[in-house]
């Protein structure tokens, strides 16, 4: 308040003011105002015209109130008067409350009920109560009229004139209060133009008056009017009249005469019919207009702060409700926005006025429970609309206005907005009432809407940011780049912002994670949306939102820990994001697009391969390395991609290439054909002449075998099926086969590396290539009787089918036939692996043992044997046993046993007479056959599994038996030839 005496001392120089009042530059404020919410009163006013009127109003309600006779003593005289005698300050001391002196050593009840200091101002040298004041400090104002002078900046000048008017209006109309008269058209009775410094003065002071009287009498009277009210008619006559022909003022004229009617007329009208007093300044909305430039007086016209004098201001202001139709719901009203218009003029720094507003609004809250009354309704809701506007454009982005520099001021304007949407929704709104039964809770649902739309806003910001922070030096995904923005946003909001909303809304911070999830969710839609593969900027923005959103759902758990739901509403909100669902999908793809790729270069490949034995050392084919080095690079490939769940996809890959092998390995084995393939087709049961036309017919070769092999076993080097390339093929699968554990150990190995693995993520971790093993097993064991069946029946028919047995049983013994595996087990010991090496040889072996037996069984009508040949042909049997025992060095005699089991077991019938073939024959027929009688035997079947207890063997033994008894039977039973 140390300035107040300066502006006093600038009022009485600058008294050449069109108006009396300084201009409103002279209260300067670091921000701009706010528009004022009352309704426009229609009539050109300016704030300096209604200050004036307010001001007029307050000094002759404070002079009419107190118990002493008016008096006038000019403000300059009573400064200039030294230390007064006591006849003069008896006389100022009874010039009505205006004079009353100021003290400031009491500390301000109200300041202290709104929740305000005192000034450091009211308590430096100067004051009254110092006993003297500082060198070259102004004093300050000794009485509240002088104070209230100076707040409402009007000049000395101009203060002279209005207490000198209101002298002459009591000295003409002795006894009449203030509420009585119509000071406009007072004052225009008592000044005329000489009464003022200039004409352009006296003009605007005339002019203001005529305005006062039309707002307050004609559009906003007391007492709404009727059309047909005559008073009104010649008023408004009047009144436009003045502005052509100017009224002639400061005289009992006859146009002051017909203007006094006319308003008394209208001004004394009343509600109930009574005339209780003039009302001029007391309909609405002027009456709000004139005390809110009143309520203004009560801060520091330089500071903005509320002056510590606000005690004896506030009794001032009271004086004039009676003229203005204020009441103290009105005031509460008026004086919450002043507050709060105040704080915001500061620059939204003094926190103090804020609090102050908050604490006033709290006492409006309870008047508007009170009354319905339209008006006041009218200009609440108008009021709280402003205050509540003004706080929602900062709190609806709160990011953008709120910081650690000014953060402290939030609570109070939350709390503010949030108390006037509540009047307006609780106390004002009809829809509000219809749904009461809903319990809406207006401040959590506020809290909310301002909660999302800044989280909205700031994740706007921060994508723009993130996008400009892309460039070649830093080429991380934008989406990368948002996802650790906005964690740092969550983590700035739950700190900074939250804690304060926690007041309004518990669950503060897991809405505005939920909001970020969503935001962000919606973006990574998008990306998702728009991916064909699997790429390091991919996988780099999906971990950046897995990531995310486990920061952002760890906030909303700890956040709606206590509440009533555990949090599984705010949960619910936050749909996953299943980034990790997107990458496994993409690798998935990735996986099939290797996959895919893989299966074509085996079928390519395999096209082109030879099987040339002589490729490498090894014997197996190229092609099975080249394979395995691209499953060994995919593997690779695999386990750098940087992605969180290598377990967890490993078994879509491993499956994948355990096809592509399976694949290999089937087109390895595929043409080569099975030992059905070779195996000759059984001639008939027959008895033919030696020398006749050969029935015997072997089985068409497959079409793939065209050249003949020769009689040493070795092939045409192009042949694909030739004995070297057979090899090749079973070394191919048992090297892969070998090479299917190195894959597992090198799969393990990559898996314990990889970042996402757990310390035992391999324990009990069974890595198998099933297909493939089972494939290799079923293609080696195919491939090797394959092998063993052409050699014995397709490369050495030539031998079993022309050459042994033949004829003479004694001179084409097995020696011939053995001369020719030589070269073959020579072969095939020095190619295949040692692991499949057994394994063939013992296929060659049972097919050998199957063509012996054949031979004998089957051989065709150019052979015949008797009894005797039974000990040579066992003797020849044990030689060819005897090769593959090669003295201890071949083969287990074990398994040699096992695969010649079943001749040794035939034999034996070669041995046997015909008579006792013939009995065992029939035995055997009828016990297999219950039609059938030792008469009548039906022909056998050809089973091909030769045993002497089944009857087809049997027969076929005597149907080879070069003697009459069998001759007979077969001619008597079955009608064949006698002779062979």
């Amino acid at each position: 308040m140390a300035r107040l005496f300066r502006e006093s001392r600038r009022d009485s120089s600058h008294s050449s003011s069109s108006n009396g009042f300084l201009p409103p530059a002279a209260a300067a404020s670091s921000s701009s105002a706010l528009p004022s919410p009352f309704p426009d009163l229609g009539v050109p006013l300016s704030a300096a015209d209604l200050r004036e009127a307010a001001y007029e109003v307050l000094v002759a309600a404070s002079r009419t109130t107190g118990g002493k006779p008016l008096t006038y003593i000019p403000q300059s005289s009573a400064a200039a008067a030294a230390p007064a005698s006591p006849a003069t300050s008896a006389s100022s001391a009874s010039s009505a409350s205006l004079q009353r002196s100021l003290t400031s050593a009491a500390a301000s009840k109200m300041k202290k009920a709104l929740g305000l200091r005192s000034s450091a101002s009211s308590k430096g040298v100067g004051s009254p109560g110092s006993g003297g004041k500082a060198a070259g400090a102004p004093r300050r104002p000794a009485t509240v009229g002088e104070l209230m002078r100076v707040q409402m900046r009007v000049s000395e000048p101009a203060d002279a004139r209005i207490r000198r008017g209101l002298l002459r209006i009591a000295a003409s109309q002795l006894g009449r209060r203030a509420e009585s008269m119509v000071l406009p058209l007072e004052f225009l009775q008592q000044f005329k133009a000489s009464d003022f410094p200039d004409p352009q003065e006296y003009e605007a002071w005339r002019s203001r008056n005529l305005k006062l009287l039309e707002a307050g009498l004609l559009l906003h009277p007391l007492v709404p009017l009727n059309k047909s009210d005559s008073s009104a008619q010649r008023l408004r006559q009047i009144i436009r009249g003045a502005y052509d022909r100017p009224l002639e003022t400061g005289k009992n004229s006859e146009s002051m005469q017909s203007l006094r009617t006319s308003v008394m007329s209208l001004a004394g009208r009343s509600h109930d019919g009574t005339s209780d007093g003039c009302h001029w300044a007391d309909g609405f909305p002027l009456n709000l207009h004139l005390y809110q430039m009143l309520v203004e007086a009560c801060f520091d016209n330089d500071e903005g702060t509320v002056v510590d004098e606000i005690d004896e201001v506030m009794e001032l202001l009271k004086k004039t409700w009676v003229i203005l139709g204020i009441n103290e719901m009105l005031h509460n009203l008026c004086f919450t926005w002043a507050l709060f218009n105040h704080f915001v003029m500061s620059g939204q720094v003094d926190i103090e006025l804020l609090s102050a507003a908050e604490n006033q609004l709290a006492e409006v809250a309870k008047d508007a429970k009170t009354t319905k009354d339209p008006n006041y309704c009218k200009v609440l809701s108008s009021t709280l609309s402003s205050i509540m506007g003004w706080t929602e454009k900062r709190l609806l982005a709160y990011h953008e206005t709120f910081n650690t520099s000014n953060i402290e001021s939030m609570q109070g304007i939350v709390s503010i907005g949030v108390s006037a949407a509540r009047v307006l929704v609780e106390d004002i709104s009809h829809e509000y009432r219809r749904r009461r039964k809903e319990e809406t809770d207006v401040a959590r649902s506020r809290v909310e809407t301002y909660i999302r739309s800044s989280l909205r806003t700031a994740f706007a910001q921060r994508m723009e940011e993130a996008d400009s922070k892309r460039s070649s030096r830093n080429p991380t995904p934008v989406l990368s780049i948002l996802a650790k923005d906005i964690s740092d946003l969550a983590i700035k909001e739950k700190n900074l912002y939250s804690p304060i909303l926690k007041s309004w809304h518990p669950l503060a911070s897991g809405v505005a994670v939920a909001t970020l999830h969503s935001c962000y969710g919606n973006e990574l839609k998008q990306f998702v949306a728009g991916l064909t593969e699997l790429t390091p900027d991919t996988v780099q923005v999906l971990k950046s939102a897995d990531k995310l959103e486990k920061d952002l759902v760890n906030i909303a758990v700890e956040d709606s820990v206590d509440s009533d739901d555990g949090g599984k509403s705010l949960i619910r909100e936050m749909p996953p994001y299943e980034a990790e669902n997107a990458i496994a999908n993409l690798v998935k793809v990735w996986i099939k697009e290797r996959v895919d790729r893989l299966k074509g270069w085996v079928d390519r490949n395999l096209k082109q391969e030879t099987w040339n034995p002589g490729a490498n050392r090894e014997n197996f084919a190229p092609s099975s390395v080249e394979m395995l080095r691209v499953i060994g690079e995919t593997l690779d490939a695999f386990f750098e991609l940087p992605i969180p769940m290598h377990p967890a996809l490993l078994p879509d890959l491993t499956t994948g290439l355990d096809r592509s092998l399976q694949l290999y390995v089937s087109k390895v084995k595929s043409g080569c054909g099975t030992r059905n393939s070779f195996m000759p087709q059984l001639p008939p049961l027959t008895r033919c002449e030696v020398g006749s036309k050969l029935l015997f017919k072997k089985k068409e070769k497959p079409q793939n075998l065209q050249v003949r092999v020769s009689q040493n076993g070795t092939t045409n080097g192009n042949d694909p099926l030739g004995l070297p390339q057979l090899c090749v093929r079973l070394n191919t699968l048992q090297y892969i086969r070998g090479e299917l554990e190195n894959l597992e150990k090198k799969i393990k190995t990559c898996l314990r590396n990889v970042e996402s693995a757990q310390a035992d993520i391999t324990d009990g971790l069974d890595i198998k290539f099933e297909l493939c093993q089972a494939a290799c097993q079923e293609g080696i064991q195919q491939i090797c009787e394959t092998t063993a069946y052409k050699v014995t029946f397709y490369d050495l028919g030539h031998v079993l089918w022309d050459t042994l047995y033949v004829g003479d049983t004694t001179t084409n013994r097995v020696e011939v036939l053995l001369r020719e595996l030589d070269p073959v087990l020579e072969t095939i010991s020095g190619m295949v692996h040692n692991k499949v090496r057994n394994r063939a040889i013992t296929a060659l072996m049972k097919a050998t043992f199957d063509g012996f037996l054949l031979v004998l069984l089957a051989g065709g009508p150019l052979r015949a044997f008797t009894r005797q040949d039974s000990q040579i042909i066992e003797d020849d049997f044990r030689v060819l046993r005897d090769l593959y025992l090669a003295d201890g060095d071949g083969l287990p005699e074990e398994l040699v046993d096992k695969a010649s089991s079943q001749v040794k077991n035939v034999l034996p019938l070669f041995r046997a007479d015909s008579e006792s073939l013939i009995e065992r024959f029939k035995r055997m027929m009828v016990e297999s056959n219950r039609s059938a009688s030792k008469n009548r035997l039906p022909l056998p079947p050809t089973t091909g599994h030769w045993s002497p207890n089944e009857p087809n063997t049997v027969l076929r033994v005597l149907c080879y038996r070069s003697d009459e008894t069998a001759t007979k039977f077969l001619k008597k039973t079955y009608n064949l030839p006698k002779k062979i």
